[in-house]
């Protein structure tokens, strides 16, 4: 017997195995799982005159399933079967016996269990391929499941989470996948599956090993395989930019001493649009500019000006003349540009001012060394979004920016100051209109481009709203966003009792969460006869927050605890100068709630 994948159009079905002639045999019980895994069993067939086409003798089911599925899909896999030697028909029957002993399990966790058993006995991969009649492939993916908990391996076989879900899984750490059992069992909480669970499991975009720039033999991190696709990513995204921003700079200082007269790193995930630039050779002052996506990619591209320098240049208010050879060698220039770098540097340690302009110019501008990204405020959901956008706090850092905008001659209708949005003069020019404002004007420029790359998820956000007493009763109120995500029976009487009163809140105890949202509605709106509850704030978007159940899972109350422990060393004097400092800011945010 030979065990081997054959193209479906290969494969027709021998007609004395067929129960109804001319029909297709029930597929109901079957297709879910070949949809989902494929055809796992190989089918016992043998050839039919021809040396390329095969009868089915068994695994009929298999084959119409498989053909149902490339035609949903469009795309048609090899199937497993086992060939048996051309014979007479009682040759064929006695396939039955051979279909027994090759079958697997359709059920992938108890495979997994079987494949690893054989591996503790010394069966490698490659041979348990060949007993089964799978690849290699197919094989290490079933392994791959011991990579997984035991208890999200019964989710699986229970069918609770499905095939996309387990297969990202299974590339995440074990610290990981108890992270993501927590958020699972929380109800309250968005808990990521299928695709969107491969990011969330490197901590943000993945990363895959093509990105790399550099040498992989050199590299030092860990490099997870994803044995469901073709590709390979970097385990920690910290190590792998540390060794990409190095490789980055070597290809810098290549292009510099190939004799190109700049060469410009963009931010990372900032795109080279090639309508706003002109092309240029090296002779004529063309410039290397180099971009950096989000997941590390890397793209290069040569000889070009922006499209404002050629316009300049075409009205002869610039020239591109080069000499044909350089005064001095690319060591001559690396040792000037680094003894003026060293004295430049020890120089602007004592001036903090000027330091300060460079620092707001470059998180705005960008250089090489700095990438600034500003805070995404998308949620999962488009109503929460809007409910972000339309909110009063929202309103008034949107009017400060575009003060701001204003202040700094950049596009008003531009989305942010970060990033320099609708300017284009460069870094320097940059600098030079900082040096012209009051120091209180820099700050509020700092202050806005801080506020625009906040991370909204950090630690840093409670300590500041705790250090800064935000009031979050100014300039919240709950919205159908918010009451229409409340899910959880043991907080929404929690919710009912801050407003309405523990009675209210007992005599409730046993009705449904449509009835509790509705009673908790009713008197944040004062309407179905109950009292308006004015200045309400859920426990969870105080400063600090705090939790309705011992459960927890709530990321603003573990991030408030571990702030509330780090600003405890604070003195009096220290809290108070932190509350002085936020003051001018409070009376119109309560102004414009």
């Amino acid at each position: 017997m030979e065990l081997k994948h054959i193209d479906l159009a290969c494969l027709s079905v021998w007609p004395a195995n067929m129960r109804v002639k001319g029909k297709t045999p029930d597929l109901t019980n079957i297709l879910p799982s070949v949809r989902a895994r494929g055809v796992l069993v190989p089918l016992i067939v043998r050839l039919n005159g021809s040396p390329e086409t095969y009868e089915i003798v068994a695994g009929k089911r298999r084959y119409y399933s498989a053909l149902a599925v490339a035609e949903e899909t469009g795309e048609a896999e090899p199937l497993p079967c086992a060939v048996i030697e051309s014979g007479d028909d009682a040759a064929a029957l006695e396939a039955s016996l051979i279909e027994n002993i090759a079958r697997l399990d359709p059920d992938e966790v108890t495979r997994w269990e079987t494949f690893t058993r054989l591996v503790r006995e010394g069966r490698k991969p490659e041979d348990i391929a060949s007993t089964f009649g799978l690849t290699d492939l197919q094989v290490r993916r079933t392994l791959a499941l011991g990579n997984l908990l035991p208890r999200v391996r019964t989710l699986y076989r229970r069918g609770e989470i499905d095939a996309a879900t387990v297969r990202h899984l299974t590339l995440a750490s074990k610290a990981k996948q108890r992270e993501w059992l927590a958020l699972y069992d929380d109800k309250t909480a968005y808990c990521p599956t299928g695709s969107s669970l491969k990011a969330w499991a490197f901590g943000g975009a993945s990363i895959p090993v093509s990105a790399a720039l550099f040498d992989l033999a050199s590299y030092t991190g860990e490099i997870v395989s994803d044995l469901f696709g073709d590709e390979r990513y970097f385990a920690n995204a910290e190590t792998f930019w540390a060794a990409q921003i190095a490789a980055i700079d070597g290809k810098v200082q290549a292009y510099r001493e190939a004799g190109w007269s700049e060469v410009v790193v963009l931010p990372t995930g900032s795109v080279f649009q090639t309508w706003e630039h002109e092309r240029r050779t090296k002779a004529k002052g063309g410039r290397v500019y180099i971009s950096v996506g989000s997941r590390g990619d890397v793209s290069v591209h040569e000889g070009y000006v922006t499209a404002k320098e050629a316009r300049r240049e075409a009205r002869g208010e610039a020239t591109t003349d080069r000499p044909v050879r350089p005064e001095a060698s690319a060591n001559l220039n690396d040792y000037v540009d680094l003894h003026r770098h060293s004295a430049v540097r020890a120089r602007l340690a004592d001036a903090p001012g000027v330091a300060l302009r460079v620092a707001v110019a470059q998180m705005i501008a960008g250089s090489p060394l700095w990438s600034v990204r500003v805070a995404s405020q998308r949620a999962t959901t488009d109503a929460v979004t809007e409910s972000v956008e339309i909110s009063p706090s929202e309103g008034l850092f949107d009017a400060k920016r575009r003060a701001i905008l204003a202040m700094l001659a950049f596009d008003p209708e531009a989305p942010t100051v970060t990033g320099g949005n609708g300017y284009d003069e460069g870094l320097t020019q940059l600098f030079v209109k900082l040096t012209a404002l009051s120091e209180a004007d820099v700050l509020a420029v700092l202050a806005i481009v801080v506020g625009e790359t906040l991370d909204p998820r950090s630690d840093i956000v409670d300590a500041l709203g705790i250090g800064l007493g935000v009031d979050m009763a100014a300039v919240w109120q709950a919205d159908a966003a918010f009451i229409d995500a409340l899910r959880d029976r043991e907080v929404l009487l929690g919710m009912i009792g801050e407003v309405a009163g523990p009675a209210v809140a007992e005599a409730n105890v046993k009705e449904p969460v449509r009835t509790l949202r509705t009673i908790l509605r009713d008197c944040l709106d004062g309407t179905g006869g109950r009292a308006k509850a004015e200045g309400w704030v859920p426990r969870w978007l105080a400063f600090p927050a705090s939790a309705y159940t011992a459960r927890g899972g709530v990321g603003s109350v573990t991030r408030s605890a571990r702030a509330v422990a780090a600003l405890t060393p604070l003195t009096e004097v220290q809290n108070s100068e932190m509350h002085q400092e936020a003051e001018p800011e409070i009376e119109p945010v309560r102004a414009a709630a």
